[in-house]
């Protein structure tokens, strides 16, 4: 005849609720129930006295609502009781002296002052997810935004890119010569809009630097512009080709990862290749571009374009081919801080990824 016995029940609370342990293994035939505020646990199990029917009950201090939840697996039973009201009680049975086989949780035991904390953490999270679930047509808007952009560009740097490789194999060097002709109306379009990528950090829609992009747009339109948009005679040299196919080079790879960056996904490989192939495309890029300008000085001399008239005494004008020479100072000084910020960002893209992996 098997006999009914007690097993050991472990406690905690918080303001809201009682938590009990209940170490019974392999439970079965579970009736919990909670009856003018007593709990009633009736169950058959593997507990200290092996397998028995084992039952006990508890009479509150306080009133407890009536619904019970529990959660049983091979080693225990877990029971959840719901206060009435939210507030700490200084013990969990009516009668001061707790039962025999009553004992504190210490694996959840939390003293009142423990217990607020994570209650004010609780409301705080909250608080912060109504916030974020508040913002989220925000979000939506900011992402659809940058997605679109990241995309056009994308597309735009793919045209010029694919455009200029066939040319290249069907034509050969003869393509060198009348890139601008075939190209320019594309790059002049996704120059432009790359203006947007000073604007964006600047109203908090990303968070790179501002600088580093200025830097990289003031110093391409420069060359587009001014260098190959103002002189006829720089259009037709190879040198634009170059320029225009080291860029594209650069952007087909870099638009494609932020903009799926915009809904969360990363392809290795593309991640591998905007960390890594601007390193010797970059400079080669900064070079083209200084060619181009070197190239451009004595035919500003000739033509005395955008060069500022000064008095007599000072002399017959300032010519814009100083200014130029003093760009390409800049230029390779602009090269110097951008290299060391993408850099920057490989290393700390690559930690973070090893980090992940471990």
């Amino acid at each position: 005849m098997e006999t009914t016995l007690t097993p050991h029940v472990y406690w905690a609370q918080r303001h809201g609720d009682i938590y009990l342990r209940v170490e019974l293994s392999d439970a079965k035939n579970l009736d919990i129930c909670v009856q003018d505020n007593t709990l009633q646990f009736k169950a058959q199990g593997h507990g200290a006295k092996g397998d028995n029917d084992y039952e006990f009950s508890l009479d509150f201090l306080e009133p407890v609502k009536p619904e019970v939840s529990h959660r049983s697996t091979q080693r225990l039973v877990n029971v959840t009781v719901r206060k009435q009201e939210q507030r700490w009680w200084d013990r969990l049975t009516l009668q001061e002296r707790k039962p025999l086989f009553l004992a504190p949780d210490f694996d959840r035991w939390l003293d009142e002052s423990d217990a607020e904390m994570e209650l004010q953490a609780k409301e705080e999270e909250k608080i912060n997810k109504v916030s974020i679930e508040s913002r989220i047509p925000y979000l939506g808007l900011k992402k659809g935004y940058l997605f679109m952009y990241n995309l056009v560009q994308f597309l735009g740097f793919s045209w010029i890119f694919v455009n200029m490789t066939v040319r290249l194999f069907i034509l050969g060097q003869d393509s060198f010569y009348d890139t601008f002709h075939t190209i320019a109306d594309m790059m002049y379009f996704c120059q432009m809009m790359a203006v947007a990528e000073v604007i964006n950090p600047l109203v908090g829609l990303v968070k790179t630097g501002v600088f580093p992009a200025m830097i990289q747009v003031v110093g391409r339109n420069v060359i587009l512009f001014v260098i190959f948009g103002s002189l006829e005679e720089m259009q037709n040299k190879a040198v634009v080709f170059f320029v225009f196919y080291l860029w594209s080079t650069i952007e087909i790879f870099r638009y494609p990862f932020y903009m799926l960056a915009c809904i969360d996904t990363d392809w290795k490989l593309l991640t591998w290749l905007r960390y890594s192939i601007w390193m010797p495309l970059y400079p080669l890029g900064v070079l083209a571009e200084a060619i181009a300008v070197i190239q451009s000085l004595p035919i500003f001399d000739e033509t005395r374009l955008y060069s500022i008239p000064l008095p007599t005494v000072l002399g017959s004008s300032f010519s814009f081919s100083f200014t130029l020479k003093i760009y390409l100072v800049l230029m390779f000084l602009g090269l110097f801080i951008n290299f060391r910020h993408l850099f920057r960002q490989r290393r700390r893209r690559m930690r973070s990824r090893k980090r992940k992996m471990n």
